[in-house]
């Protein structure tokens, strides 16, 4: 069927506030958790490395279901499967809280409230992708900015939590906001819906008009046999679809561009997440203090939430917009050679200027990922293509942070 065109704007901006929100949480969540590391550990008696498999869980849960997550949204919709995702996001965390070993943690916290996420994540960029076109590089640029804000909130409030309630309590509470997932979810209307009710409004002030005494019998006869036509019609119409509907659309492997995407994001994620997990521990080994280091990815994360809405201003610009693949490239290279050049810094002055380039780079990453893969295959298949770039790129999160470990 012939897609609805998007409003760009309406009932858009709420549906980019739910994204927002949902973004904020699939990708500060799992970096926020690791404040209750320490006293996992204490409980627990276990190792560093141990509990830091929750966090990598969760990232390969929001990455590697996305198939899954793709063929749930061509089956029922976006808004059912955000519902499921939010209760079971939520359920995860509450879970969690009344675990008494590490294995439990790892199927509640990491597995369920992984899973949930991802559930979460994918159809609220399909929805955004269909609320918005002319406008959509900026609607992506400040969806994306959910990330750094929640990151520099929810890691203090986790901290607070933490103190005043132990560790369980917090992942109690913790469990409790992810619910405000599913609010997200129930705001996602349909485009089709609303379109749905324009012709019913139609249809009901034709019917209003047929039936005032002006209009003879003839034409009365000639109107129902009309309605009925159209209504065997459209009945047929609607079977259609129904038939030729595919869970996953394989089709998009044979678009060069996707191909030439999904192998350089594979490549960028292997590096992508490293200075943020690595950083911090690196900062001590030089000897900075414990509150200085930390600091440092505050710094990322200040610069990350004004580049990526600055990035999908200029991404949405008349002359930038055709070309928008080219400055996705320049952003890879930027954070490439951002990360090349910090071998060079040797003091927290220099770790400091690399924070804020890093920034600036991460973000403009951020804002053109999602925006670059819809113009490569276009909205109708975008949800088959986030659904296996994810799954390929879960490889390389992985992969990448461990081997640079090493």
């Amino acid at each position: 069927p012939a897609p609805v065109k998007p409003p760009d704007g309406g009932w858009g901006w709420v549906v980019l506030l739910g994204c927002f929100v949902i973004t904020g949480f699939s990708y500060a969540f799992p970096k926020a958790v690791s404040v209750y590391f320490k006293e996992l550990m204490k409980d627990f008696h276990v190792g560093y490395s141990d509990t830091a498999w929750i966090s990598s869980i969760m990232l390969a849960m929001l990455y590697g279901t996305g198939p899954v997550c793709s063929i749930m949204v061509n089956q029922f919709g976006c808004r059912p499967v955000m519902l499921i995702g939010g209760l079971l996001a939520s359920s995860g965390m509450i879970l969690a809280s009344f675990t008494t070993n590490i294995i439990e943690l790892y199927l509640t916290a990491g597995v369920l409230t992984g899973l949930g996420m991802a559930l979460n994540f994918q159809p609220s960029l399909i929805m955004l992708g269909t609320y918005f076109d002319k406008r959509r590089p900026l609607a992506n640029g400040l969806a994306a900015a959910g990330s750094p804000v929640f990151l520099s909130s929810l890691s203090p409030l986790g901290q607070v939590l933490l103190e005043k309630f132990g560790w369980r309590g917090g992942f109690l509470i913790m469990g409790g906001l992810l619910l405000n997932c599913c609010t997200c979810g129930a705001v996602m209307r349909p485009l089709d819906m609303g379109m749905k009710r324009k012709m019913e409004k139609a249809q009901d002030k034709y019917e209003a008009k047929e039936m005032l005494p002006i209009g003879g019998k003839s034409e009365e006869g000639i109107s129902t046999t009309d309605g009925t036509k159209k209504a065997k019609k459209a009945k047929k119409a609607k079977k259609k679809p129904k038939k030729g509907k595919k869970l996953l659309d394989f089709s998009i492997f044979s678009n060069r561009g996707f191909i030439i995407y999904t192998i350089s994001k594979f490549i960028l994620v292997l590096g992508l997440f490293v200075p943020p997990i690595l950083l911090v521990n690196y900062a001590k080994d030089t000897g900075v203090p414990d509150t200085e280091a930390a600091f440092l990815l505050s710094i990322i994360g200040f610069i990350d939430i004004f580049a990526r809405p600055a990035c999908g201003v200029v991404a949405g610009l008349k002359w930038v917009r055709p070309h928008v693949a080219y400055l996705f490239s320049f952003a890879m290279l930027f954070n490439g050679l951002t990360d090349i050049c910090s071998a060079r810094a040797s003091n927290y002055t220099g770790l400091v200027i690399f924070c804020v380039f890093f920034g600036i780079s991460y973000g403009m990453v951020g804002a053109l990922q999602f925006e670059v893969l819809m113009a490569i295959v276009g909205s109708q298949k975008f949800s088959s293509a986030i659904g296996l770039v994810l799954l390929i790129e879960a490889f390389a999160v992985l992969i990448g942070p461990p081997s640079a470990g090493r």
